[in-house]
């Protein structure tokens, strides 16, 4: 057990001293082989996230075929009112785009707001903010979500591990529709 852990210390030294590049890479290289070994998944008709639970659920005829753990906002209960509250919207959205080169692994756009949260956040003469993303871990940190994935963390976005994160990718396609509830 001293040796692993001698040897690990040294890895993580050499990693360390050879600077951010050479730890993406080994990242990089990790991740892929991981991905390399996964079945691909079925497309996912609909995501349904369960704040209170922190859980997302992939879901097809209605019935979930797949479920992950969830971080949300610094602020979890109730549903996002205003730019900047770190509160995680609650209604039905799209899933409307994907975005490969995120600062977070990679990221799903969730169409917060829609009409709805417009209305109020005028009503109430706010902004209701935007960049709703369900997302991976922050690049080069994304051995950390076995920890970060324990806390709220995120301004309002929906965080998953990368892992999972590349399961996701490949179920939900552009349009896919997302509810998610308190």
């Amino acid at each position: 057990m001293t040796l692993r852990l001698l040897l690990l210390f040294a890895f993580g030294s050499l990693i360390f001293a050879a600077g951010p590049s050479a730890f993406k890479a080994v990242s990089e290289t990790v991740q892929s082989l991981s991905v390399s070994k996964k079945p691909s998944i079925p497309k996912a008709q609909k995501v349904l996230i369960i704040k209170s639970e922190r859980k997302l659920y992939l879901l097809r005829n209605g019935k979930p075929y797949r479920e992950y753990h969830i971080a949300l906002g610094k602020h979890p209960v109730g549903p996002k009112r205003r730019e900047h509250d770190q509160k995680t919207p609650e209604g039905n959205y799209t899933l409307d785009f994907k975005k490969a080169d995120s600062s977070y692994y990679r990221a799903i756009h969730v169409s917060y707001p829609n009409s709805t949260d417009k209305a109020r956040a005028k009503r109430l003469g706010v902004n209701p903010g935007g960049a709703i993303m369900i997302h991976g871990q922050p690049n080069w940190f994304g051995w950390l979500s076995i920890i970060r994935q324990r806390f709220y963390w995120t301004a309002g976005c929906i965080a998953v591990s990368n892992g999972d994160m590349d399961e996701i990718w490949q179920a939900v396609d552009p349009g896919t529709p997302i509810e998610i509830r308190p």
